[in-house]
């Protein structure tokens, strides 16, 4: 009896050692309904816990350490400020400087490419007071990253698209907005879009929802859904609306390898008649119960789902980045990985300026 004691006294305080928080309310509820028992006695023990303390150290920059403080370093540094919430009550001048790498032009009617798949980034990152190719952005941020971060980063990367985007069009719930955006990274699907004409909302803060995913996707936000629709069709896009209407194509009869914004509308109302004129064409996931639709965030979800197996399908692989454009996007989560990642930047490109030139 004495030993089974011990056993359990051990067990209980392995469990304690995980927890990740002194006040763990299933850690306190699952010892307290032991308490009462005779002769079962629960040893106290202090919590771990993760302590990166730099307030000491002028301008130190937080290094990784080893994989078990990773997820604790990464939820820290998630918390900050890019909260799903945070990102859509902001201006869209605010929005786009949460993207490090400089951003291409918009294309317009006279460009020479106007043909070319469309990709956001430029090969230039502004540090301090040069610039810096996707390649030395890399080479200065590499000391600093983990290589099971790094090795997530090049899979990550290798799987995302832009030929498949999404667009939100005046989504009340915010915990469908998060949702979407998580199926979206979890997908590939690196570009996604907010229309909402009342851009000063306040929504319910839904981070659990989202898992982070907002930190690895490209958002942006459009007052109109003129506005969007007239930027996405000059990127090359068609825009494939669902709506569940005599017109529409099954979302398995689509053939997603070309550009294709894929558009969800209001929980309530749907698709706006407006977004409805402008689309190209409308696509439905066939029902086979006996309620009529799925969730707006579930609808997202199964569509882009759809497109990225299609696209599989026919050309063997959902990503499709160059290798420049894929070395570009690589650097971009580079930057995007912790706050300090633009004045580790800077300070390579004070060296670069600083070191004299090698001879050859």
């Amino acid at each position: 009896m004495s030993a089974c004691k011990t056993l359990i006294r051990t067990s209980l305080s392995c469990l304690e050692f995980r927890a990740r928080t002194p006040n763990s309310t299933t850690l306190r509820r699952f010892a307290s309904s032991l308490v009462p028992h005779s002769g079962l006695r629960i040893k106290p023990h202090k919590p771990f816990a993760v302590s990166r303390s730099f307030s000491h150290v002028e301008g130190a920059i937080p290094l990784e350490t080893s994989d078990s403080t990773e997820g604790a370093f990464e939820a820290e540094q998630d918390s900050i400020k890019d909260t799903v919430e945070e990102l859509l009550t902001k201006k869209k001048d605010d929005i786009s400087s949460l993207m490090k790498m400089e951003r291409r032009l918009e294309k317009n009617d006279d460009d020479d490419k106007k043909g070319e798949r469309w990709f956001p980034y430029l090969d230039k990152c502004k540090a301090g007071e040069v610039y810096l190719s996707s390649g030395e952005v890399i080479e200065a941020m590499d000391p600093y990253i983990m290589d099971v971060r790094k090795d997530r980063f090049k899979n990550a990367v290798n799987n995302r698209s832009y030929s498949v985007c999404l667009v939100v069009e005046g989504l009340t719930d915010f915990g469908n907005v998060s949702a979407a955006f998580r199926s979206a990274d979890a997908l590939g699907i690196q570009s996604v879009h907010v229309v909402s004409p009342d851009s000063s909302r306040r929504y319910r803060d839904n981070r659990h929802v989202s898992m982070g995913a907002e930190k690895w996707l490209d958002i942006e936000l459009w007052n109109s859904v003129s506005e969007c629709f007239g930027i996405l069709k000059a990127r090359g896009y068609r825009i494939a609306s669902a709506h569940l209407g005599t017109d529409a194509v099954s979302v398995y009869d689509v053939d997603w390898s070309c550009p294709t914004a894929i558009v969800v509308g209001n929980e309530l109302r749907g698709i706006s008649e407006e977004a409805l004129a402008l689309s190209d064409l409308n696509c439905s996931i066939p029902m086979r119960g006996m309620v009529d639709s799925f969730n707006v965030s579930v609808a997202a979800g199964l569509l882009m789902h759809q497109a990225v197996f299609d696209r599989t399908s026919r050309m063997g692989c959902h990503g499709d980045l160059t290798e420049e454009e894929n070395k570009i996007l690589l650097a971009e989560f580079y930057l995007r990985h912790n706050k300090n990642t633009i004045r580790i930047a800077n300070e390579f490109s004070k060296r670069r300026l600083t070191s004299p030139a090698s001879k050859l």
